[in-house]
């Protein structure tokens, strides 16, 4: 398939996890891709990987690393303008850093609350704000933000939750703001994704990978904690032709647990 040949993106957080897949099935599918991470050794290697897939020189995609705090806001703007300078513009837009420094409100600090709600709220503002000028003068683009099932809340969470409560409601309110220049801005809220974010929380609580995603898949109807790759697909979506008339929608991808 090449739905994005031609189209530029940059994801964020696309070292690993959800990003990486992202980032790599954008490039497969021909899109001109920023693989943005404030890793920067990461963020090349990642390039790299996806630069080497037979299917992107195929489809005509490519990758290149962006080496950034998304926290930021000189390098956020300094990276962007850079991007759409060496690409012509950008079409897409996938916010996708994030971090969790989990505790229970009595033992949470006042840093590792703000270091979540920057890195996984303030960054996406910071990024949208920047991508938009660009958008706005094109007279079209697709953000896509991605939120979590916490969000509905989630013991040892309240800095997680909070941001992740928080994207749902800047989606629902840049959609409508960006709506009338044809952009179109929704999230995706997953549930648990086997992703190295979930296996250092695995370690945090004194149990095994394997053991955590265990119990977490008891606990989903379809019996199983989701791939990078799942998620990925469905931002892809978002991001598409297919869905030019889905806009402020936040997408929940849970296996259908309740």
């Amino acid at each position: 398939m090449t739905r994005f040949a031609g189209r530029r993106a940059i994801v964020t957080g696309a070292a690993g996890g959800i990003g990486f897949a992202t980032a790599q099935r954008l490039a497969e599918e021909g899109a001109s891709v920023g693989v943005l991470d404030v890793r920067g050794p990461d963020a090349e290697h990642a390039a790299r990987q996806i630069a080497a897939s037979a299917f992107v020189s195929e489809r005509g995609g490519s990758a290149r690393a962006l080496a950034v705090d998304v926290t930021d806001e000189d390098a956020v703007e300094t990276a962007v303008a850079g991007f759409v300078s060496a690409e012509g513009g950008i079409d897409i837009l996938v916010n996708n850093a994030g971090i969790t420094r989990d505790n229970l409100i009595f033992r949470m600090t006042l840093a590792d609350w703000g270091r979540v709600l920057d890195t996984n709220l303030t960054s996406m503002f910071l990024c949208s704000r920047a991508v938009q000028r660009t958008m706005v003068a094109q007279g079209s683009g697709r953000i896509v933000n991605v939120s979590s099932r916490s969000a509905l809340g989630n013991r040892g969470q309240a800095n997680y939750a909070a941001a992740k409560a928080g994207v749902q409601g800047f989606t629902a309110t840049l959609a409508l703001e960006l709506g009338p220049f044809n952009i179109t801005v929704n999230a995706v809220a997953p549930g648990f994704v086997r992703t190295g974010m979930t296996d250092a929380t695995a370690s945090r609580t004194g149990r095994s990978p394997e053991e955590y995603r265990a119990d977490a898949a008891a606990r989903i109807p379809l019996g199983r904690v989701a791939e990078p790759e799942e998620i990925a697909a469905a931002i892809l979506f978002l991001a598409s032709d297919d869905a030019s008339y889905i806009n402020g929608q936040t997408l929940y991808l849970n296996g259908g647990a309740r």
